[in-house]
């Protein structure tokens, strides 16, 4: 199965940076071996975003909602974790911040899934990758692994937040996010 992921980034027009955070959530990973959250700040950099955040918190309902709810108070606008998707006892991420999105972005499953399948076939039954909006900010949830962070960024995350990114991206809603 070949999968092309449409759209096109415009060349022509600049990139808006996006403040973006990066969480790892994990009980064994450190500053040193984060090596998911350092690909994942890596990527949101190169992508001329601003690295507006990056830590380690463990497996922790209360520890996740805390970090990500402080990074959304202090105006950064998109957050994504790497970390506690999977269907183990100590996964919690889903259910962490789920319960706090104002929207969920059902399609962000689907499609990653999509472009997880090419990587690791039906394995990626195991992920509950998540995605939705917390307060005007886009909160992206992906496994721990290297290979879900490269699939998930690189073909999905990475393109909706570049503002040339046709024929549209969620940057230019942003600003409409808290409309009511």
């Amino acid at each position: 199965m070949s999968l092309s992921i449409g759209g096109r980034i415009d060349e022509s027009l600049p990139v808006k940076a996006v403040r973006v955070a990066v969480l790892t959530i994990s009980d064994t990973r450190d500053e040193e071996s984060d090596t998911s959250g350092h690909l994942l700040a890596e990527r949101v950099t190169a992508a001329g975003h601003e690295l507006a955040g990056k830590a380690i918190v463990p497996d922790d309902v209360d520890a996740i909602r805390a970090q990500v709810l402080a990074w959304v108070s202090e105006g950064v606008e998109a957050v994504v974790t790497t970390g506690g998707t999977g269907i183990t006892g100590r996964d919690v991420t889903p259910e962490a911040l789920e319960p706090l999105f104002d929207k969920k972005i059902d399609g962000f499953s689907v499609v990653f899934h999509l472009v997880s399948y090419q990587s690791v076939g039906l394995s990626t039954l195991q992920s509950r990758a998540t995605a939705g909006i917390i307060k005007g900010c886009f909160v992206f949830c992906l496994p721990g692994s290297n290979g879900a962070v490269r699939d998930g960024w690189d073909k999905v995350i990475a393109a909706q937040l570049d503002s040339r990114h046709k024929p549209c991206n969620m940057v230019e809603l942003m600003p409409r996010l808290l409309e009511r």
